[in-house]
C-alpha cells in the first residue's frame, strides 16, 4: 500500500508535520509520505519513539524527530516551530493525528479527569499544533492542514460522551480554520475514520473498519494539488464495501 503512494504522489522536497507519527495511523501516513519523497518532522512526548518505528532513518537531516514535546503545550509547539523552519525553511502541510479513547462511561460517571484528558488530547492539540504552524504558512502563502477525526463526532453512541465531544470540536475547528484561511492559501480538511483495523479483519468483515493506510492515502489526496479545490470537507472514512 504504501509503495503504491510514490507513484499517486509526488511531495518530493515537501516539509510536512506529522503529530502522532509513531502511532498506529500516524505511522501509516509517515510511510506515505516518506515513499513520496517528503521531508518528516514527528514531534514526540516520550524519548526514542519514532526512532524505534523508523531506525532506518535514524540520524538522517531529511528528517527531524524531535522528543520531549506535548502537543497540548504552545512552548513546546512554538519550538517545534522554530526547529523546522530553522531545518528546512518551510511547512508545507500538518497532519494532526495525535489523538486517544478510554473505554467510556454514562456521563454521571465519567471522570471529570478523564474528560479533561480526551479533549486536551483529541482537540486542544489540534488548536495548539495548528495555532504555532499557520503563521509560517500564512507567510508562505501556502499550505495544507489535516485533522483526524472520529465516526463519532457525528453521531456519538452511549457511553461516548467526552470522546465524541473532543472529536466534535475537531469537527467545528476544521471548519473555523478553513473559513479563516481559505483566501490565504491554506486548505483546511478533517477525515473521520471508523475503528482502525488490519488487513486481515477487513477481508474477513469490510464492516468492521478501515486500515490505517488506506486512510493515509486519503490524507495524501487531501494534501495534495489534487485536491486544490477541496477546503473545510469532513470526509468520512468507514471502511464499508458495498
Amino acid at each position: 500500500m504504501e509503495n503504491k503512494s510514490s507513484v499517486l504522489f509526488d511531495f518530493t522536497g515537501q516539509v510536512v508535520i506529522v503529530t502522532g507519527g509513531s502511532g498506529n495511523l500516524g505511522s501509516a501516513v509517515v510511510r506515505g509520505f516518506l515513499a513520496a519523497g517528503a521531508h518528516i518532522v514527528v514531534p514526540e512526548r516520550g524519548e526514542g519513539q519514532a526512532g524505534e518505528v523508523f531506525p532506518e532513518l535514524a540520524g538522517s537531516r531529511d528528517h527531524l524527530f524531535m522528543d520531549g514535546l506535548d502537543v497540548t503545550d504552545p512552548q513546546h509547539m512554538q519550538r517545534l516551530a522554530q526547529e523546522t523552519t530553522a531545518r528546512f525553511g518551510r511547512i508545507d502541510a500538518l497532519v494532526n493525528t495525535v489523538g486517544g479513547y478510554r473505554a467510556g462511561a454514562p456521563v454521571h460517571e465519567t471522570a471529570l479527569e478523564t474528560w479533561d484528558f480526551l479533549m486536551n488530547l483529541n482537540a486542544r492539540s489540534v488548536f495548539v499544533v495548528s495555532q504555532a504552524m499557520i503563521p509560517i504558512m500564512l507567510k508562505q502563502g501556502r499550505g495544507r492542514i489535516v485533522n483526524i477525526g472520529s465516526r463519532s463526532a457525528l453521531a456519538a453512541q452511549g457511553n461516548d460522551a467526552a470522546y465524541s465531544a473532543a472529536k466534535s470540536a475537531v469537527v467545528r475547528l476544521t471548519e473555523s480554520m478553513s473559513a479563516d484561511y481559505k483566501r490565504q492559501g491554506i486548505r483546511v480538511n478533517a477525515i473521520l475514520p471508523s475503528a482502525l483495523v488490519s488487513e486481515a479483519d477487513v477481508q474477513a468483515d469490510p464492516t468492521r473498519g478501515v486500515i490505517p493506510a488506506s486512510v493515509a492515502q486519503v490524507v495524501m489526496f487531501l494534501c495534495s494539488d489534487a485536491s486544490s479545490i477541496i477546503t473545510g470537507a469532513v470526509i468520512p472514512a468507514y471502511g464499508e464495501r458495498f
